[in-house]
């Protein structure tokens, strides 16, 4: 009895534990959090937090590179998950004494590790382990698709300038989104980066000449405003005939959010890039 008894104080204890108030201060958390069923348990989160549509309703904090430090304070939250980033967020916030727990998510391992953490701060170790298992099955059954085949050279662009190809900036090695490409059949020009979103200059895009491009316009759409129309798109590339993507007609706009939050919906975004690259005939 005196087990049981202790079992069941131990089980309080780590009930008591448990976050009830959380504030996710990336598009990413917020996804992931309700894909662990903890919706209800989020009481704020980035004014960029559009998915899913529940989450447009819940209290801004800012933005991921400039959060409201007032505004999160006054949610008085009991846990609030940043992603590792150059402005220090989390020992900020620790200094205003908030507890702060940072999360990797540049790559799929990374990814997966920031899902079994918030598991295992949120007590839904279970929900994560088994969200983890559906997306392995959805990434390995792309790259059995893509086993085989040839690989297509590939330029993924997450940004540039409105209306030119100045200032773009590419998906590098050791990003979610190049080893996503890769295992979808795709072969990265830009492999070779030092860095994993570098800048790319037209004559680098010319020189590596790909065969697919993946364009997904410039920084305002990031910002939840309208796509420049695809037509602008294909007539600034189009000014480039010499471009293998070009003569094939292989310019595609990318507009999806999936791209470029690393979390819950990588499997889908892993399919989508394997239609783009032209896999089982996707055009």
């Amino acid at each position: 009895m005196r087990r049981l008894m202790a079992a069941f104080v131990l089980l309080a204890c780590v009930a008591a534990a448990e976050p009830v108030r959380i504030v996710s201060t990336a598009p990413s958390i917020t996804e992931m959090l309700y894909a662990l069923g903890l919706g209800a348990r989020v009481v704020g989160v980035t004014a960029y937090c559009r998915y899913p549509v529940d989450a447009q309703s819940k209290p801004k904090v800012g933005t991921f590179l400039q959060p409201d430090f007032e505004r999160i304070l006054a949610l008085k939250p009991d846990l609030v998950l940043v992603i590792k980033n150059p402005v220090q967020l989390a020992g900020r916030l620790r200094k205003l004494g908030v507890r702060a727990e940072e999360l990797n998510q540049d790559s799929i391992e990374d990814i997966f590790g920031s899902l079994a953490a918030l598991g295992r701060l949120t007590g839904r170790q279970a929900q994560a382990i088994e969200l983890t298992g559906e997306i392995r099955a959805q990434l390995d059954a792309v790259r059995r698709q893509a086993s085989g085949q040839r690989k297509r050279t590939a330029l993924f662009l997450v940004g540039r300038a409105p209306g030119t190809l100045q200032g773009m900036v590419g998906a590098g090695p050791g990003t979610f989104i190049d080893e996503l490409m890769t295992l979808a059949g795709g072969e990265n020009i830009l492999k070779g980066s030092p860095i994993q979103y570098p800048r790319v200059s037209l004559e680098q895009v010319l020189a590596g000449d790909p065969e697919v491009i993946l364009d997904m316009g410039d920084f305002a759409h990031a910002e939840g405003k309208p796509m420049e129309p695809e037509s602008r798109l294909l007539a600034l590339w189009g000014a480039h005939p010499q471009l293998r993507a070009v003569k094939t007609r292989q310019v595609k706009q990318v507009g999806s959010e999936i791209f470029i939050r690393p979390g819950p919906r990588m499997g889908e975004a892993a399919r989508e890039l394997r239609r783009l690259l032209g896999g089982d005939g996707g055009r």
